[in-house]
């Protein structure tokens, strides 16, 4: 069985979720970067992902893009510890994270609050302020539903361990936690704060750190 290869940028989110479920099962991959921050996307990147999008994935013959696939691939093809509960509940408050994150953390808190905040002042342009205000009350309530899903057990959708739910949300929340909004809203969702805690030391994603600018 061949390597299997990651195709975007370090800096991506959802190029490191696929690298987080890569990581967690001891899985051997190589990753081929570019930069479509500073330009346009590449014409080999739209080949594969059809949208412009990352990641594009490739294994053994196999092409797919889109992470919630990649990422049940990489859990079901490759032996290691499970990603995705065997409890029914579990498994579908997995699920339910994974879809709040692709459609309402990752539009406000990524494509509006980090991008504004983090990614304009990185390209020498100035931060939208108004963007930015405009997409707190989103952000806020993201943060708060996920915390109220994840209640009091260590990780998000499964108590006593990690699964696609925790991948999927934690490359977002590294910037998100990264920008001076998010002071008080974790301040009234601890709960995140205290996962973050418990979950940041694992190799996975020590060896995953993204790095911008």
């Amino acid at each position: 069985m061949s390597k299997p290869t990651v195709y975007g940028p370090a800096y991506s989110t959802y190029v490191r979720s696929a690298r987080l479920a890569l990581e967690e099962k001891g899985v051997e991959y190589d990753l081929v970067e570019f930069d479509f921050l500073s330009g346009p996307m590449p014409a080999e990147q739209i080949e594969r992902h059809p949208f412009a999008k990352v990641p594009a994935f490739e294994h053994d013959g196999l092409s797919l893009y889109e992470v919630s696939a990649i990422n049940r691939y990489v859990d079901e093809a490759f032996e290691g510890p499970s990603l995705q509960p065997e409890d029914l509940i579990q498994r579908a408050r997995m699920n339910q994270i994974i879809s709040i994150v692709d459609s309402y953390v990752y539009p406000s808190t990524l494509g509006q609050l980090v991008i504004q905040r983090l990614v304009m002042p990185m390209l020498g342009k100035e931060a939208d302020e108004g963007a930015i205000l405009a997409a707190l009350p989103q952000v806020e309530k993201c943060m708060s539903v996920i915390s109220e899903i994840r209640g009091s057990q260590t990780y998000l959708a499964s108590g006593d361990r990690i699964t696609l739910a925790d991948l999927h949300f934690i490359p977002i929340f590294v910037y998100f936690r990264n920008t001076p909004e998010s002071g008080p809203i974790l301040d009234k969702n601890s709960g995140l704060t205290a996962w973050w805690d418990a979950i940041s030391g694992r190799e996975s994603v020590q060896k995953t750190e993204p790095s911008l600018g």
